[in-house]
């Protein structure tokens, strides 16, 4: 049986090293860019290492959305200049659009491919890549701009979705990864009243959704090898210290706990628009583990070891401490943007991931 084997961990993306910034920002081809990629990564990873940690990225800093360019590079989809946004509080993220004009699939030379393998050969411990999981595809996708008629049968469309992913987590195997994460954060947002009127207003029932991603998501992993750990990460939205949805896990926690073979939850809980710990009482004693997020990414404030430790302790009434470790609640830059702090805030919170995980675990 799988078991996870780290305490302290992150979501995965990092703030861009300002070369890379600077070089996005300049209008650098693609070329130029990747090679000032290829020399800043490897010094991020070397970052994390000293820091301790145990699980390596490279910060997702060869991609300007955590999800749109992933599902850019998947067989029948594209992403288009759209009119405007997705709304977050108070500001809204650059008019991405999401349009499926083919058979879905995931291509054998997926560029991310070889982002994982990158770092896998940069990395002395364990590299790791996150992904967006499959309810992006349809969470972030307009109805009217799925154009398939097969899709519009919206079982055909999940289990195209699904079997896309299937191959996805066969294909990271072979590249060598044995720690896949997906951030699959709309089981989150299904949690929120407002978003959850929303779907209903589109004639999509939102616990229909959080069971039918759940199934999307099994599928995908479930006959994966047994020395491969799948992660999951759920959050309301990232987008330059700002968020998207409010709402606790009430709603979805049986699907993901339950109804999926994943490993390890990443789960955001640095502020009260989280909800309450009760819904952890449902994950199944046993190998799972839940690396709750009560450190932010979206401010430099840092929080004390001390109040860290009383969080944990209230969360281990209703799950056992044995299967608990601590990541931040978040990533550190979901788009290229990046939130505000600065790298040595951001160095800071690691540190204190790794010093939380030391103190109350004995490990990382």
């Amino acid at each position: 049986m799988r078991k996870p084997s780290f305490r302290a961990d992150h979501v995965g993306s990092l703030l861009r090293p300002a070369r890379i910034a600077a070089a996005r920002q300049a209008g650098a081809s693609p070329a130029e860019l990747r090679a000032i990629e290829d020399e800043e990564i490897p010094a991020l990873i070397k970052m994390q290492e000293d820091i301790g940690l145990k699980v390596v990225t490279d910060g997702e800093v060869r991609r300007a959305f955590w999800h749109f360019d992933f599902m850019g590079m998947l067989d029948g989809m594209e992403m288009q200049r759209g009119k405007d946004g997705v709304q977050f509080h108070g500001t809204r993220i650059p008019a991405v659009r999401p349009v499926i004009t083919g058979e879905l699939g995931f291509p054998g030379n997926h560029p991310m491919l070889e982002h994982f393998t990158f770092v896998k050969k940069h990395a002395a411990v364990c590299p790791k890549i996150s992904i967006p999981g499959p309810s992006c595809v349809h969470f972030r996708t307009d109805p009217s701009d799925v154009f398939p008629e097969i899709y519009r049968d919206p079982e055909i469309l999940f289990a195209h979705i699904a079997a896309a992913y299937k191959n996805a987590v066969q294909a990271y195997y072979e590249a060598g990864c044995r720690y896949l994460q997906l951030d699959d954060i709309f089981f989150a947002y299904l949690g929120d009243p407002v978003q959850r009127e929303k779907r209903n207003a589109m004639g999509q029932n939102p616990d229909w959704l959080i069971d039918r991603y759940a199934w999307m998501l099994n599928e995908a992993i479930k006959d994966r090898p047994s020395d491969m750990l799948i992660g999951m990460h759920m959050c309301r939205g990232n987008f330059r210290s700002t968020f998207a949805a409010s709402g606790g896990y009430d709603a979805a926690a049986d699907a993901i706990f339950n109804q999926t073979d994943v490993d390890i939850y990443f789960m955001e809980y640095d502020t009260d628009r989280a909800g309450g710990l009760e819904p952890l009482k449902l994950l199944p004693k046993g190998h799972k583990r839940v690396l709750a997020g009560f450190i932010t990414t979206k401010s430099p404030m840092l929080e004390t070891a001390d109040d860290l430790a009383r969080q944990f302790e209230a969360a281990s009434a209703y799950v056992d401490m044995d299967q608990l470790g601590i990541a931040p609640q978040c990533g550190f830059a979901s788009t290229e943007h990046g939130n505000a702090l600065s790298e040595d805030d951001q160095r800071r919170k690691l540190e204190l991931v790794f010093k939380t995980a030391q103190r109350l675990w004995g490990e990382i």
